[in-house]
């Protein structure tokens, strides 16, 4: 089967390798399309923090796909279902898991880092970790289900948006998008922050949605923000970005009163000031990944129309050269990949 194998820093190829056979508990699924992830150019990057990846590594998280074949013990999949898989997979039996929160498992795993992901035609999965993907969704629309998912969570659950609100989002990659989508879809006033490095794709795209934008390198955010919340500061601002600045940037535009909740992951350190967010009763919140609710979540919001999906997928780029996509995502030029495996 032809797979994207990671096989040094910066460095993927396709190759070949054999099929997985599943075991009698386990189902072989054949991958129809596959998402990049901020979190897979970091680990093509080989930065800080990805060192536990082993290499070579056939990469993939985010994807789609139909059943090929079933483990005799399974009941509840059938072949030619059509199903995603949430990646982190959880341990069940840590403080967390037990206390109803496996999205922050200590003892979690991931596919495609921790073993063999979804950079390949095959792969076996464990069917507790399946959703069931509606007729109505086109598989590679599908295949951005867990980014999807991470944004429901950010917004319905560790959020306090209410449709009405004025919302920040800072930062226009994959889960900035997303997350803006989500707002916007509950009828949120979103505004969403860039870099003159998103003017050329990922700024533009989130103006085709329907959703207001802004390059910071280009107009004084302070003043955008005024006219875009007459004066009172945003209601809920996202900070998506992943640069230890984003935190600092939301706290100067934030009202009092209201809420940041940070979702990108800094590399950095922050010089976040917290004297002005504790007079101003400002909420601090954070959101990490996401759970089956989320999914679910994330599955209704495509199967109703609610989000432009195939508008924010991105199906021009070829399994046969994947540095392609790895490079143009790294330098802005796209927002949300996707390998198609399927004929």
């Amino acid at each position: 089967m032809k797979s994207i194998v990671q096989t040094g820093p910066r460095s993927v190829e396709k190759q070949e390798r054999n099929v997985p056979s599943p075991a009698a508990d386990e189902v072989l699924l054949r991958v129809h399309s596959a998402g990049l992830c901020g979190s897979d150019a970091h680990a093509y990057l080989y930065e800080g923090g990805y060192e536990f990846v082993p290499i070579p590594r056939i990469m993939g998280h985010e994807y789609s796909a139909t059943v090929a074949e079933v483990g005799e013990d399974i009941e509840e999949f059938a072949e030619a279902d059509h199903v995603i898989e949430e990646p982190i997979h959880d341990c069940g039996h840590c403080f967390q898991c037990k206390n109803g929160q496996p999205n922050v498992c200590q003892n979690f795993s991931i596919t495609g880092m921790h073993r063999d992901g979804a950079y390949a035609e095959y792969v076996v999965v464990d069917p507790v970790h399946l959703h069931d993907v509606p007729e109505s969704i086109q598989l590679d629309h599908a295949a951005i289900t867990e980014p999807t998912s991470i944004a429901t969570r950010a917004v319905f659950d560790q959020s306090v948006t209410t449709p009405g609100d004025t919302v920040l989002v800072e930062g226009p990659g994959p889960i900035g998008v997303l997350t803006a989508a989500v707002a916007d879809s509950m009828g949120a006033n979103v505004l969403v922050s860039g870099l003159e490095q998103d003017e050329k794709y990922r700024l533009p795209l989130v103006a085709d949605l329907g959703i207001e934008t802004v390059n910071v390198q280009e107009r004084d955010l302070k003043t955008v923000v005024d006219e875009f919340t007459d004066g009172i500061g945003m209601d809920v601002v996202f900070d998506t970005t992943g640069h230890r600045s984003g935190a600092e940037v939301a706290a100067d535009h934030v009202r009092k009163g209201g809420q940041i909740v940070v979702v990108g992951l800094p590399s950095e350190e922050s010089e976040l000031f917290m004297t002005p967010l504790v007079r101003g009763e400002v909420d601090l919140n954070t959101s990490y990944g996401s759970t089956w609710r989320n999914f679910e979540q994330a599955l209704r919001l495509m199967e109703g129309g609610e989000i432009a999906i195939g508008d924010i997928v991105d199906t021009s780029f070829s399994v046969d050269d994947p540095t392609a996509a790895f490079d143009a995502f790294l330098d802005s030029e796209t927002c949300k990949p996707i390998f198609p495996f399927a004929d």
